[in-house]
Order: structure tokens, then C-alpha cells, then sequence
């Protein structure tokens, strides 16, 4: 199994530009069937809070990301900003199988705001996972639990993922370059804490208002660095062993002393 982490600049709302740096990105990458494509936070717009015109009201984000997993026929996570009843929206990570299948769309339990983004988007109320792979046939799978990007500092999101099962955790973000080491601290202790792997999906370059410092990285569940980009416009493609996370909580079974939330569950 293989994860491709799409780090790219994005073009400030400009769907269609940033649907083909998506393309020009992964086919130097070169994913295979049945890999794993995260992409960061509002891939399609970088964060805008102008979602009148960054929604994805006729649904070319979601049939963009329909076809990259059919095309690719990977799973592929996802992100885009949709319009609610009323005056505000969610962002949103969907996510899609490798037959074109939509699998689930987490909606972004914490609005950043500090970054003003509760004054466009609406909080969402659930966790939710997918599979990765062949899951329970003997082949190997993994159960994904994503997030976007400010969840990165609630740890008890993390915590009631695992308890539905999340081996992996996959985020896509928006990460200023002022909060890079955050960023990356946060993301090796959900890993350790979580026993679980983790993807850090962040973009690069620049908006009208902040500047990204990149830092993608992937995770082990020992809180083992897997691979990690600096700033540079890239794909970090890692391999995944899916069975690494069952035989790490079984060897030093933390995750069974929990007590706070619940007892965990594997």
C-alpha cells in the first residue's frame, strides 16, 4: 500500500487552475491502483472565506474528485467548501473509492476562529471513517479517520476516531508558515498517542493574506517519520504497511488503558 501527500500552491479561487496542478502533480508521482491520494485543505479555492464564490454549488470539485479516483483507481480524500441553508457553509474533505464510489464527507468539526472562519463555515457534528484498501479478506486495509487542518489541536477528536476503529489518520490543511512547528509536533504526538498513522497534507506558497511553509509528512504509528517535504511544490509518495498498527497495539497495548473517554476497541 502507498499514500501520495499532493502539496501544491494553490491558485486563490480558481478551481479549474488548481484541478490541473492536481493532475500535473500526481503524474509525475505516478500512483497505482489501489494507493491512497490526499490533498490539502479547499485544495479547489485556498482558504476563502468568500464562499459565494468558492462553493461548490454545481458539484465540479466532487465530480473532479470522482473522476482522479476512477482515472487513478485510487482512493482519494479530498476537500471543498459547501453551501448550507442559511448564511453559511461547511468545509468539507470527501472522500471517493477507486470505483468512483463516495465513501464519505467529513465536515470540519473546528472552524479556525482565530483565522475568522466561523463567520463562513458552520461547525460539523461527526466523525467519520473510510476504508483503505481490502479490509478483513487477509490482504491488508487500513480504517481512515480524516480531518482538516485546525482539528489538528482538539487531541479528543483523535481519541473518539480511534474508539470507531481509525488505524490512520489522514488531514489536509491550510497550516500558516507562523505555526509550522506546531504543526508538526501535533501531528507526531497524534500518532503516538493514537497508536496509529497519520498524514499531514499541507499546501504551499502563498495567499492574498498568509504565507505556507508546506511540511507534509507522513507518520508512523510509533511516531516514526515516514517521509517529509520542506516548502518545495511536491507529492511525497510513502509505503504503508498495513499491518503495522494492529501488531504495534498489540505489542504495547496503551490504547486499551483509556479511561476519560471509553475503553478503546480494535
Amino acid at each position: 500500500m502507498r499514500a501520495h501527500l499532493v502539496q501544491m500552491m494553490i491558485e486563490w479561487e480558481d478551481r479549474h487552475k488548481n484541478f490541473d496542478r492536481v493532475k500535473f502533480l500526481l503524474a509525475e508521482a505516478g500512483p497505482n491502483p489501489g494507493d491512497l491520494i490526499v490533498l490539502p485543505e479547499m485544495f479547489d479555492s485556498g482558504f476563502s472565506l468568500n464562499t459565494k464564490r468558492t462553493a461548490d454549488s454545481e458539484n465540479k470539485t466532487l465530480d473532479f474528485l470522482r473522476d482522479l479516483a476512477i482515472q487513478t483507481e485510487c482512493t482519494v480524500q479530498g476537500g471543498r467548501t459547501v453551501l448550507q441553508s442559511g448564511q453559511l457553509a461547511t468545509n468539507t474533505a470527501p472522500v471517493f473509492s477507486p470505483t468512483g464510489s463516495q465513501l464519505a464527507e467529513y465536515a470540519k468539526i473546528h472552524p479556525f476562529s482565530f483565522g475568522r472562519e466561523p463567520e463562513a463555515f458552520q461547525a460539523g457534528n461527526e466523525i467519520v471513517t473510510y476504508p483503505w484498501g481490502e479490509l478483513g479478506d487477509g490482504t491488508g486495509g487500513l480504517t481512515v479517520c480524516p480531518a482538516i487542518c485546525y482539528d489538528l489541536r482538539f487531541p479528543e477528536l483523535f481519541r473518539l476516531g480511534l474508539l470507531k476503529g481509525a488505524q490512520m489518520f489522514a488531514i489536509g490543511a491550510n497550516w500558516p508558515a507562523a505555526r509550522a512547528e506546531h504543526w508538526r509536533a501535533l501531528l507526531i504526538a497524534r500518532a503516538i498517542e493514537n497508536q496509529a498513522f497519520v498524514l499531514g497534507v499541507n499546501r504551499t506558497g502563498s495567499d492574498p493574506y498568509l504565507q505556507y511553509r508546506g511540511g507534509t509528512i507522513a507518520i508512523g504509528p510509533k511516531g516514526d517519520v515516514l517521509g517529509e517535504l520542506g516548502d518545495e511544490q511536491a507529492v511525497l509518495s510513502v509505503d504503508i504497511d498495513s499491518g503495522e498498527v494492529a501488531e504495534w497495539r498489540k505489542t504495547f497495548p496503551a490504547w486499551q488503558d483509556l479511561r476519560l473517554i471509553g475503553p478503546g476497541g480494535d
